[in-house]
């Protein structure tokens, strides 16, 4: 209910304890109180939950969004049992618009009582803002002979350019990765999908991309990582893909491959 009616708009996602998280964020020089949020939290390398809403972006609202921000971690900490500090958080929608946090906090409880493995589906409408359908991806891979799994949900059609944009990414794996090596992984993976796609060439000030990983398939530590690699790097493209075909007014999908460049740069500079 903060904008839309008949349809989910708050989205909650609860990790184990030890989940380690990686990100990457907008390059807007005037980031929301969400973006800020995260950035000072990320260096703690863990998460316990996860909270997104749609239709406010919660952006050039002053205190009011930092403190919107403040109340919504320690609410959504209080239900997972952890610290404010590994509640990450999210917004998209309208800017300049004060955020009515009291909805947020409100409806957590009820939230945190629908937990399900298999709530994907209704986590990718619920972050939806004028997406016309909503966004996922699968992929599996092996570390060290262990199996697993990587998955992950995205919304955004308008103001894409290059370096992400109204953009936000949620992926979640079993594997067990340090924080350091996930975000070398991720920040890697983001180069090569969403920083290399543009809609409209308007860049927003609400961009996000979370990985999270629980270590539930328990897979050796220092393994090979290449396939994991590769899957991650595939399911990225993937998502990043499927923004750009939702993007607003958009009849067409050009896909530009540069050969024979010396460096990765110049052949973005080229395309």
């Amino acid at each position: 209910g903060i904008r839309y009616r008949g349809r989910t708009d708050l989205v909650l996602a609860t990790f184990a304890p030890g989940t380690t998280v990686a990100g990457v964020f907008t390059s807007n020089r005037c980031p929301g109180a969400p973006v800020d949020w995260c950035r000072r939290i990320l260096p703690g390398g863990t998460a316990r939950a996860l909270v997104v809403n749609a239709g406010n972006a919660n952006v050039f609202t002053g205190r009011a969004g930092v403190e919107t921000v403040e109340q919504t971690a320690s609410a959504a900490a209080t239900l997972a049992g952890c610290d404010p500090s590994e509640v990450f958080i999210a917004s998209t929608g309208v800017i300049g618009e004060v955020l009515p946090v009291e909805k947020i906090t409100a409806a957590l409880p009820a939230l945190a009582g629908q937990l399900s493995e298999t709530g994907w589906a209704d986590a990718a409408r619920g972050i939806m803002t004028t997406d016309t359908f909503p966004k996922g991806a699968v992929r599996t891979a092996t570390i060290g002979g262990t199996p697993v799994r990587i998955q992950g949900i995205a919304k955004g059609s308008g103001m894409i350019a290059p370096d992400m944009a109204t953009m936000l990414c949620f992926i979640a794996t079993d594997a067990a990765l340090p924080a350091p090596e996930l975000q070398a992984l991720l920040s890697a993976g983001v180069r090569g999908s969403f920083n290399r796609t543009t809609v409209d060439s308007d860049t927003s000030t609400s961009d996000t991309v979370l990985l999270f990983a629980t270590g539930g398939a328990a897979n050796p530590a220092g393994a090979d990582l290449a396939d994991f690699r590769a899957a991650l790097d595939d399911l990225l493209l993937d998502l990043a893909l499927q923004v750009v075909r939702d993007g607003e007014g958009a009849r067409k999908l050009i896909r530009i491959d540069v050969h024979g460049a010396e460096t990765d740069a110049s052949a973005g500079r080229i395309a």
